[in-house]
């Protein structure tokens, strides 16, 4: 199994993951039936970049302020007015989340693809994956999927684990990305969604969100990076929580993580220190994204 994390060092971290995989899968007490194994994982921060800020909110930023120039009333609504006035910490509402911040931001995503088909969205996503480059590396979001997931991935499904992503990003945003950039199927990738609408032969995106945003009790997970993941990090048979500790290749922060860091002390789960567990960060060319245990 070892063979599959070679950009893991050898340490707890990755020994923990082996002795789990390990233990899971060999008969015994601990044996679980490989119809039983479930792997969740959160997206921004755990699959890929989360600074300066998550690729959706790059889009959705972007978006908006298109919409501000255009309708020069949004300027005084929320979440307009905290882009046009570059208020970051508004933004910092959403980890805490506060209805406040929550709340029109539902708002706002819903209202800006409202009457849209899912095809025109994903077009725009697309565009947006294809053109937009990370403001500190230079390279386009895609690329910045760390490698030690993707691996990490791979062995799970080799080991007959279906694999999903439960992130409070937008569902369908991440299912344009998911299947080339991380190997999962759209189908398993479950997130923040608008609610649609069959109309006149139509599947069209309605002006209302899907049970809300997808954040702290509202999504199931073993794997995470915030204080958000923490209720769902706690239902977990093993729980995998990843510490952005490394300036030089990536950040360095525990903004927004600094209860799940007590709290995995507390509880005993494992944690990854991005400096001191990847002996490399993002993804490499010939990584082989596989599908095949999916199913």
């Amino acid at each position: 199994m070892a063979d599959y994390l070679v950009s893991w060092t050898d340490g707890k971290a990755k020994q923990a993951i082996l002795d789990f995989i390990d233990t899971i899968t060999t008969n015994g007490s601990s044996f679980v039936e490989p119809s039983d194994r479930i792997a969740t994982f959160d997206n921004d921060g755990t699959l890929w970049v989360e600074r300066p800020m998550p690729p959706q909110f790059d889009f959705l930023f972007q978006t908006w302020a298109i919409e501000a120039q255009e309708d020069p009333s949004l300027a005084s609504e929320q979440p307009y007015k905290a882009i046009i006035e570059k208020d970051v910490a508004y933004f910092q509402g959403l980890v805490t989340q506060d209805p406040k911040v929550v709340m029109p931001l539902e708002q706002a995503v819903a209202h800006s693809w409202a009457g849209t088909t899912p095809e025109a969205f994903d077009a725009q996503v697309r565009d947006f994956i294809d053109n937009i480059k990370h403001p500190k590396f230079g390279i386009g979001y895609t690329k910045l999927v760390y490698q030690p997931m993707l691996e990490l991935l791979n062995l799970l499904k080799a080991n007959d684990f279906r694999v999903f992503v439960c992130s409070g990003g937008g569902r369908d945003f991440m299912r344009v990305i998911s299947e080339k950039t991380w190997g999962i199927y759209k189908e398993d990738v479950i997130g923040s969604a608008a609610q649609y609408v069959y109309k006149d032969g139509k599947i069209i995106r309605t002006n209302t969100m899907l049970g809300g945003l997808a954040l702290g009790p509202g999504k199931p997970e073993a794997c995470g990076n915030a204080d958000v993941d923490i209720e769902m990090l706690e239902t977990a048979k093993f729980a995998l929580l990843v510490n952005h500790d490394d300036d030089d290749r990536e950040y360095d922060y525990i903004q927004g993580a600094e209860n799940s860091l007590v709290k995995a002390k507390e509880l005993g789960w494992t944690v990854v220190s991005m400096k001191n567990d990847w002996n490399t960060v993002f993804q490499t060319t010939n990584t082989n994204l596989n599908m095949e245990n999916q199913k």
